[in-house]
């Protein structure tokens, strides 16, 4: 299995996904798994998995060409203290900082292993490169039955360990570009999605919804194209004592990186007309992305301020904790392929709006579902949750059920089925 991301080192929903199938796929009998990743950190808790990071792989022992990489002539690495989104009041305190040490390195390194970040840099398409050419070893050197490939990042070294050991391949939509850009597919990407679509045995995807775009945009065969919805884990956390007194306030949360498809642009515009009828409400932006500071720059613009918290990134226990301050989720997204964040927001007792362009919606029924560019719906909603409790109390009461039945184990299953078919 490859993937990009895993636990607690994620950037959003693709780590948590991996996460929640290896671990239920794990558990079942006769299933080995071997996933295999850019980079390892070394404070994963993979369990009854194989981790492998691409960055452990010797290059001399293991004879892959040099030539075949994508090697930058030099990199400098400072190491600070120093934090992205960093406001100029918390820079006066770094500017005494002692910066610990400069090393100036190759992508390779002295042990010879490729430098991966991990991350989705301006450098990410060289990764995804070398990330497939270090895959064609891992193929030789580990005994497998199927290769199952998680989104497009991925899709390259899918294809190279197929090519290498013939064996099925199954990959995995979590999400297209069309999904990611706004509706126009960048296309040096869209030719990776597609070519992992056409070479797989079979494309698992998120939702309906998906399925549809795969077949439609990308003109993979509707037999090839099977659904599998997401599940979701409950993080059963001890940590939330302690948590601040909100008065009479209520909040109404944002979950999810700050761009274009997730539709923060609409949540300031919803929050601006609710408050226009309710001031005892503050709006929670929790995520970060490519809009973040435009983001900002719009709520003061719009004098809103007052009613709004950035909480930068959050993940783990943090996530619960906010959680369990909301009084209600909203999700605006303008084009969600599933979304598991409505699903720990119902776990965690929130109401929750999510937009009926998203894949959950298909399996949810105790949310309210709204167009992403109805505001007025979407904030008639908000002011009747907050405004008649016993409506709140039975979606928390039904969305509470309705959650813990959307489980890992069941997509597992299918996804199961699906690898004895491919064989």
């Amino acid at each position: 299995m490859f993937g990009w991301e895993f636990p607690p080192n994620i950037s959003g929903g693709l780590g948590t996904a991996c996460y929640g199938i290896t671990k239920s796929l794990s558990s079942l009998k006769n299933v080995d798994i071997t996933f295999v990743m850019p980079k390892t950190y070394g404070n994963e808790n993979p369990e009854r998995i194989n981790l492998i990071g691409a960055n452990q792989i010797d290059l001399i022992k293991s004879k892959i060409h040099l030539e075949n990489l994508k090697i930058p002539v030099q990199c400098i690495g400072v190491e600070s203290n120093i934090k992205p989104y960093t406001d100029p009041k918390y820079l006066k305190t770094l500017e005494s900082t002692t910066v610990d040490k400069i090393k100036t390195s190759s992508t390779v390194d002295i042990t010879d292993a490729i430098l991966f970040s991990g991350k989705y840099g301006s450098n990410l398409m060289d990764e995804i490169h070398n990330f497939s050419v270090i895959s064609e070893y891992i193929a030789q050197t580990n005994t497998f039955d199927v290769i199952h490939a998680h989104d497009w990042l991925t899709f390259p070294a899918g294809i190279t360990a197929k090519k290498i050991s013939g064996k099925p391949l199954v990959v995995h939509v979590h999400a297209t570009d069309f999904d990611r850009s706004g509706g126009i597919a960048n296309p040096a990407v869209y030719k990776i999605e597609k070519a992992g679509m056409e070479y797989a045995d079979s494309v698992i995807c998120v939702s309906n919804r998906t399925r549809d775009i795969v077949i439609r945009k990308y003109h993979i065969s509707a037999g090839k194209c099977k659904t599998v919805h997401n599940g979701v884990e409950y993080n059963h956390t001890t940590e939330l004592d302690n948590l601040p007194d909100k008065g009479n306030r209520k909040y109404v949360t944002f979950l999810g990186r700050i761009t274009i498809q997730k539709g923060p642009e609409y949540f300031i515009r919803v929050a601006e007309l609710v408050i226009k009828h309710m001031k005892e409400i503050i709006f929670i932006m929790a995520g970060d992305g490519d809009m973040y500071h435009e983001v900002i720059r719009k709520v003061a613009a719009s004098h809103l301020g007052d009613h709004f918290l950035f909480t930068g990134f959050l993940k783990g226990s943090d996530v619960c904790r906010m959680l369990k301050l909301s009084d209600i989720f909203v999700m605006p997204s303008v084009s969600e392929p599933f979304g598991i964040c409505p699903l720990e927001a119902m776990q965690n007792e929130v109401p929750s709006i999510i937009s009926k362009q998203s894949g959950v919606s298909e399996v949810v029924k105790h949310a309210i579902k709204v167009d992403f560019w109805d505001i007025r719906a979407m904030a008639d909603a908000i002011h009747a949750i907050l405004s008649y409790p016993s409506l709140s109390r039975m979606m928390i009461k039904n969305g509470k059920l309705e959650s813990a039945n959307i489980k890992w184990e069941h997509a597992v299953a299918k996804i199961h089925q699906i690898y004895q078919e491919v064989i």
